[in-house]
């Protein structure tokens, strides 16, 4: 899936100056702008998806982290399960997800996803996890779990995992990666320069190269990772993080405004305006990603059924161009 980074410059960002010019230009943080007031309705289906979830003792990330989209999402019976329990090991400056000893590991959980999945007729399932640090392998045999019981009981259903970074957990990328999820994403998060302040206890280069090894182990596994906007970044760092997960050759991007959770956590440096997030997509396009989502309410699972179903769609389109390439070339070799 190797793609070459494009030259072409999108529309008002022609120069480094103009870009970051035009990129700088936000709202004040001081309340949010209207594109971030998300209107709230309990509808039926919103209800029983939360009754459903209660009743199969699964957690989600859209309540621990207090995602804006979450009664959208669930209106149209979509919820990314958080497995491996509500305490995380890491303390994130940006996440609202609980700090501290963790759960004990429920070996039950994978079957348990797997009939959630079945009874709400998903065909498409983000699953992701708290960081597990004192587990031997971070958790990485859960996900293999996870991802067979869902492949044994919706044999339709495509699976998509947002997973920890692994970090000192010799194998664990590799073993999730054998078992082959339809879309491997790990989040990036923020800028290099920021990761000690918001991100402490990971590492920019350590997630790139996770990146990197999922699609050296798996190259027909699509890969995906994202970033929040308004934490104190750059432009030009934002250009520099894309052009690095490009090098590791990952597929599909998300960018979306960063949202304080609590007073406790990182203040948000600024809000970015639409047009921002347009400009960054079509930076984000040009050096060759196949998909980018990329607007303030973006997050890691938004749309992602849709967005996986257009990413599949597109990469079929291309084949036969590339086959056709291919049949060119040798047909000159042989004259």
């Amino acid at each position: 899936m190797a793609r070459s980074p494009s030259s072409a410059e999108p529309d008002g960002l022609r120069s480094p100056s103009a870009r970051c010019a035009k990129l700088a230009a936000g709202a004040l943080p001081d309340r949010k702008p209207p594109w971030l007031r998300v209107h709230v309705r309990e509808t039926p289906e919103v209800l029983e998806t939360r009754a459903l979830l209660r009743r199969r003792a699964l957690g989600t990330v859209c309540e621990e982290a207090a995602c804006p989209n979450l009664h959208e999402c669930w209106s149209q019976r979509h919820a990314t399960v958080m497995v491996l329990g509500t305490v995380c090991t890491r303390a994130c400056a940006f996440c609202n997800v609980a700090t501290g000893l963790p759960d004990r590991v429920d070996p039950d959980e994978p079957a348990r996803l797997a009939e959630a999945v079945a009874e709400l007729g998903l065909r498409h399932v983000v699953i992701t996890s708290v960081d597990r640090d004192d587990l031997a392998d971070g958790g990485a045999g859960h996900f293999v779990r996870c991802i067979e019981h869902i492949r044994a009981r919706c044999a339709d259903t495509t699976i998509e995992i947002l997973t920890p970074d692994f970090r000192h957990k010799d194998g664990a990328i590799e073993r999730v990666a054998a078992a082959r999820p339809d879309v491997y994403n790990h989040n990036v998060e923020t800028v290099p320069r920021l990761y000690r302040r918001i991100r402490p206890g990971a590492s920019f280069a350590h997630s790139v190269e996770l990146l990197r090894r999922v699609k050296r182990c798996e190259p027909e596994t699509f890969t995906k990772s994202g970033l929040m906007v308004g934490l104190g970044e750059e432009p030009d760092e934002v250009l520099a993080v894309m052009d690095a997960l490009r090098a590791a050759d990952v597929d599909f991007l998300t960018i979306g405004q960063y949202l304080r959770p609590t007073p406790r956590h990182a203040p948000v440096a600024r809000y970015a305006d639409p047009a921002e997030f347009a400009g960054y997509r079509d930076e984000a396009l040009a050096r060759g990603f196949l998909l980018v989502a990329s607007s303030p309410l973006t997050r890691s699972s938004y749309h992602a059924d849709a967005d996986f179903q257009q990413l599949r769609a597109q990469v079929s389109r291309s084949e036969p161009k590339a086959s056709e390439a291919q049949q060119d070339g040798a047909a000159a070799a042989a004259r």
